[in-house]
């Protein structure tokens, strides 16, 4: 049996609730997130301001530069959340199988609803309605077969959009794909995929699941189903935590490891009071901690994240890792530091990682050669 897969997605959702609040930001470039003169960086920003190529994640100076003009608010995080409270009672209305991904984003298996006759197309559009009239802001939706087509739906037509895509319509619609839009491919594995001829969904079907398997590893089975349209992840209405961090952006930079070194004994023990604090208040789930990892933002805005397997998380660990990290930024100052654990999972559920150096594309070439010739005879 088909199921049937909503996923509502808010349109810019922080800075869609600023400019409800005050019209005057409308029709100008908006963004929320932290101050430029004390090294902010961007949350979300409006249409207008993506047009000068502002996005979430730029430095809040860097936006600056790209829209002289834009304006930088700051967040209301309750109002975020007071407007994401009033969007789940909605969604439950329809079902009770609801899986938040973030304040704005939710899944929804509407398979056995009875709500508009049954019509997952009907309840979409109903939802996106209710949620305007009740919060003056807009959500696209997509509704598939399964959570990997429900969400590529829901950007098709952002913003205030809505794509169906009927069991009918999966094939042809995911052969003409392109492979980018897959989660856990990234723009380098989408680039190198390009160059041995790897553009579309259709392009990625030439290989078998065992070639796949040899290439990307553990994601190559998932990679074989995604191109094909297959999914069979079930709507989750709880999502188990995955990793837990904390990382701090200073005033001023880092000058040199020694200075760094000296900020991690204070972000080392807010982890740990997070992590005790997550772990007393979720004790069925059995947390274990797998990996540790440090994370490094250079004064140039490059970045490197380090882990190692196998270990208890202790503030030696850390000190290894950010020694090894800093080396990758040739003695630049730091902007940011972080530091975090990953862990294991309870089964294996994992998506996998697709792998970025460059011999696996070695092997794809090779594996598509091989699959020309196999075509020729």
């Amino acid at each position: 049996m088909n199921r049937k897969i909503i996923h509502i997605d808010a349109d810019c959702f922080y800075a869609a609730i600023e400019m409800r609040d005050n019209p005057e930001f409308r029709n100008r470039p908006i963004a929320v997130g932290g101050d430029a003169t004390r090294r902010g960086v961007i949350s979300t920003c409006n249409y207008e301001a993506r047009k000068y190529g502002v996005h979430s994640a730029m430095a809040s100076s860097q936006a600056l530069i790209q829209c002289p003009h834009l304006l930088i608010v700051p967040h209301h995080f309750e109002k975020y959340r007071d407007a994401s409270m009033v969007m789940r009672e909605i969604f439950h209305d329809y079902t009770d199988l609801v899986e938040p991904l973030s304040l704005d984003e939710a899944y929804l298996d509407v398979t056995d609803s009875d709500r508009c006759q049954g019509s997952a197309t009907l309840m979409a559009k109903e939802i996106r309605q209710r949620i305007e009239r009740a919060l003056a802001i807009t959500v696209s939706a997509g509704v598939a077969p399964n959570k990997f087509l429900a969400k590529v739906a829901s950007d098709w037509q952002k913003p205030n959009g809505m794509t169906v895509i009927s069991p009918a319509e999966v094939d042809g619609f995911v052969a003409a794909l392109p492979v980018a839009k897959i989660s856990g491919v990234g723009k380098v594995t989408a680039s190198k995929m390009r160059q041995v001829g790897i553009i579309t969904c259709g392009d990625l079907r030439a290989l078998s699941q065992a070639e796949l398997g040899e290439v990307f590893g553990s994601f190559g089975p998932r990679l074989y189903d995604l191109c094909r349209g297959i999914d069979l992840r079930q709507v989750k209405t709880y999502r188990r935590r995955k990793s837990l961090s904390v990382e701090h952006t200073y005033a001023e930079d880092l000058s040199d490891l020694d200075a760094c070194l000296a900020r991690l004994p204070d972000l080392f023990d807010e982890m740990l009071e997070r992590l005790d604090n997550h772990i007393k208040k979720y004790p069925e789930e059995g947390f274990e901690v797998a990996k540790a990892f440090v994370k490094i933002k250079f004064a140039d805005f490059t970045s490197t994240t380090l882990e190692r397997v196998d270990t208890q998380a202790r503030l030696g660990d850390y000190r290894r890792l950010m020694q090894q990290a800093f080396v990758r930024g040739d003695d630049k100052p730091v902007r940011l530091l972080g530091v975090g654990v990953r862990f294991a999972e309870p089964q294996a559920e994992s998506e996998g990682q697709v792998k970025e150096e460059d011999n696996i594309f070695a092997q794809l070439e090779f594996a598509l050669a091989e699959n020309d010739q196999k075509l020729e005879k």
